[in-house]
């Protein structure tokens, strides 16, 4: 793993993969870097350079309590800046969230894919005391039940599955970045609605599955419609919100 320091000092992890044009991996809630390796290297063997990255309060990256979506936009940027720019952008559910909001503030992206963002645009919002209520729990120590209401309220799991995966192997992984779910509700509660400047982003491309959340084939196809000159990728291998590495790597490489 390499590191940049963030505009606020915090310290920001990142691997890369291949030689070639850049793209940079934004995960989702609960993703680290290594969660993106099987992507990047997709992309590493389409001829690309491919950056995972653990955002903040993940992995090997640093923290900062009280951190906003403004200080994860600005991760974003020192990455770019020291993988030395000029550089797509490929993000993931929360992980595309944050790159539209970044690139609408200026972080320089020559294009972004969106894979899978979980906009609700004013319909079905979780309880807007999420992020204050997630870090009582993390500064309780009780980790485990801020990701469990993460699940079940910000992301609105059923209850039976999030039963299953507190028995899974996973959810020691989950509990360790539990005060990253606070970040990631504070992104969804302040940009739950895109912003008139996200909406004028260019060079979008969204995809989504064929076989996922309903909420998240609403979103990416009403976003598609708001996004001028965006356009919709239906991926058919990319199932229950995972985008299948080779298949996301065809679409990034015919468009960059």
């Amino acid at each position: 793993m390499e590191t940049t320091t963030s505009a606020d000092g915090t310290t920001i992890a990142f691997e890369q993969y291949g030689d070639g044009p850049t793209v940079v991996i934004v995960g989702g809630a609960f993703s680290v870097a290594a969660d993106g390796a099987l992507l990047a290297r997709a992309l590493a063997d389409a001829g690309y350079r491919a950056v995972t990255v653990d955002r903040r309060g993940r992995g090997s990256s640093g923290d900062k309590r009280g951190s906003t979506p403004e200080d994860e936009a600005a991760d974003l940027a020192a990455v770019i800046e020291a993988v030395g720019g000029d550089v797509a952008v490929l993000g993931h559910s929360s992980g595309a969230v944050l790159a539209l909001f970044a690139a609408s503030l200026g972080v320089p992206v020559r294009a972004l894919f969106l894979s899978e963002p979980p906009f609700r645009f004013g319909v079905d919002e979780p309880d807007p005391r999420l992020p204050e209520r997630l870090q009582a729990l993390v500064d309780d120590g009780r980790s485990e039940d801020a990701v469990v209401t993460f699940q079940l309220v910000g992301v609105g799991l059923p209850k039976e599955m999030v039963d299953g995966i507190r028995q899974s192997d996973q959810f020691a992984g989950l509990v360790a970045v539990a005060q990253s779910t606070v970040y990631d509700a504070a992104l969804t509660r302040q940009v739950s609605m895109p912003t008139p400047e996200m909406l004028a982003v260019s060079r979008v491309t969204i995809l989504r599955g064929e076989q996922t959340f309903p909420m998240l084939v609403t979103a990416a196809d009403r976003l598609a419609k708001e996004i001028d000159g965006a356009e919709l990728v239906v991926v058919p291998e990319s199932v229950g919100h995972r985008p299948d590495p080779e298949a996301t790597a065809r679409v990034v490489g015919e468009r960059i």
